[in-house]
C-alpha cells in the first residue's frame, strides 16, 4: 500500500498541531510540512508536491480558495481537502467548482479526517490499477444518487443501518449522558466508525444532540446524547 503525503495548510498554529497529531495516527500516511501562510504554502506545493493538502479557507495573506484555483490552473497533482470554518454555502460551491476532493467543517473530529482519507486513498488506488477506461470505471469512481440512496419509505431503515445494532445502541445511550463514538463502539462490540454512523443517523432523525467538546490536549470529539 503506498504512503499518502499530506501537507497542512493552517494559519491557526494551535489548529495545526492537532490536525498534525491526527495525522500521524493515520495509517500508511506522511506529513511532509506546516504552512502557517498561502505563500509558504505555495512554496512547499511546489518544492514537495504531497498527494494531499488539508487546506483552510482564511490565511493572513490570502484565501485558500485563491490556492485551490491555482492549483487547478497549474493542473496540479496535489489534491485538497478544505477543512474550513467557514459555513456559507458560497464557499462551498467555490470548494466545489475548484475541485476539492471533500469539504470538512471545524472543529475538525478524528474520525471525520479519517474517513476522508481513507475514500481519497480508494479512488487513489481505483485510478492507479486502471489501463482503459470504461463507464462503468468511471461511475465507480464518481458516485451518483441512486434509488437506494434516496429517502427511505417510512418505517424503513437507510442501507447500512441495522435495527439490531440500532436497538443496541439505544439502549446503550439511554441513560442520558453524553456518550462518545468510541465509548458506544467498545459498549456494543463495534467499531468506532460503525457506532459513528448510527449516532450520526440518530442526530439526523432528532433523536440524539451532538456537540464537540475537547479533551485532553484540546483533541475535539463529538458527544452524543438522548433528546429529551
Amino acid at each position: 500500500m503506498n504512503t499518502i503525503r499530506i501537507l497542512i495548510a493552517e494559519d491557526d498554529r494551535q489548529i495545526a498541531e492537532i490536525q498534525r497529531r491526527f495525522v500521524e495516527r493515520l495509517d500508511h500516511v506522511e506529513l511532509c510540512g506546516i504552512a502557517h501562510t498561502l505563500a509558504d504554502a505555495r512554496d512547499l506545493v511546489d518544492v514537495l508536491a504531497p498527494d494531499l493538502i488539508l487546506l483552510d479557507v482564511y490565511f493572513p495573506d490570502g484565501s485558500g480558495l485563491d490556492l485551490l484555483r491555482e492549483l487547478r490552473a497549474q493542473d496540479s497533482s496535489s489534491d485538497v481537502i478544505l477543512i474550513a470554518a467557514a459555513k456559507e454555502v458560497d464557499t462551498l460551491r467555490s470548494a466545489l467548482r475548484g475541485g476539492v476532493c471533500d469539504y470538512i467543517l471545524k472543529p475538525l473530529v478524528f474520525e471525520r479526517l479519517e474517513e476522508a482519507v481513507s475514500r481519497f486513498r480508494v479512488r487513489l488506488e481505483h485510478l492507479s490499477g486502471l489501463n482503459q477506461l470504461a463507464q462503468n470505471e468511471v461511475d465507480a469512481l464518481i458516485p451518483r444518487p441512486s434509488e437506494d440512496d434516496s429517502q427511505p419509505p417510512s418505517g424503513r431503515l437507510p442501507k447500512g443501518i441495522d435495527a439490531l445494532t440500532l436497538e443496541k445502541i439505544q439502549d446503550v445511550i439511554g441513560d442520558g449522558e453524553p456518550w462518545s463514538a468510541e465509548a458506544v463502539g467498545n459498549a456494543i462490540g463495534a467499531s468506532r466508525t460503525t457506532a459513528r454512523r448510527y449516532l450520526e443517523f440518530m442526530v439526523g432523525e432528532g433523536k440524539l444532540s451532538a456537540e464537540v467538546t475537547y479533551g485532553s490536549v484540546g483533541r475535539p470529539e463529538r458527544r452524543y446524547q438522548i433528546v429529551e
